[in-house]
């Protein structure tokens, strides 16, 4: 199900739709240098790891990050810069920037401008990787047809609480991920799918 879509651990992800697209590459362990695409949500060292970006990136690879970021340039390769709200098409990828943060926790302040992205796949639909987020009345307002939310809880939303984002914004597909290891447990993937409506299928990766 869903085998474009490949989550290595925690928050790394690699979707293979036309163009290879990673975001928040981490503890990578095969060096395939084949991302035609990387995005970066945020500067966490869990989501920012220019090691794991040197395995997957090409000479020709396009960064996509959050404006805040400057750290992204001493990589040498191509950056494009944005704010929530963008919309950008790069390689012929079109892709728009959500915000993601925290609500009532410090890790992930609004005003640091950190992001999530929908890509829009002329294959598959929106698909929404929400970054490190809490639920927020942003991201209560996307439209996707699939969700990469975040389950782990203490620094995003828990398994509930994504849960219940994913039955707000009502994807066909949802997938729990940044889970089971930096944070969360790796029982949290099926506290996920006991929370979410009927109607939404629920596709564990981890």
């Amino acid at each position: 199900m869903l085998d474009f879509i490949t989550i290595n651990e925690h928050s790394s992800i690699r979707i293979d739709d036309g163009k290879i697209i990673y975001s928040d590459p981490y503890n990578i362990k095969n060096a395939a240098h084949d991302a035609d695409i990387i995005l970066i949500t945020h500067s966490h060292f869990d989501h920012f790891s220019p090691d794991d970006i040197r395995k997957v990136m090409k000479s020709d690879t396009v960064i996509v990050c959050p404006s805040s970021m400057t750290e992204p340039q001493e990589l040498g390769l191509t950056v494009k810069q944005v704010t929530a709200g963008d919309k950008l098409e790069v390689l012929g990828v079109r892709f728009e920037a959500v915000p993601a943060y925290n609500i009532g926790k410090p890790f992930h302040p609004q005003s640091s401008g950190w992001l999530g992205y929908i890509i829009d796949s002329p294959d598959h639909g929106r698909i929404y990787i929400a970054g490190d987020t809490d639920i927020t009345p942003d991201n209560k307002q996307v439209k996707c047809d699939i969700a990469l939310i975040p389950a782990g809880g203490m620094f995003t939303t828990d398994a509930v609480q994504a849960a219940e984002l994913a039955n707000t914004i009502r994807p066909k597909y949802a997938i729990p991920i940044h889970y089971g290891t930096v944070a969360g447990s790796p029982d949290d993937g099926e506290k996920f799918r006991k929370a979410v409506d009927n109607g939404i299928e629920v596709v564990i990766k981890l």
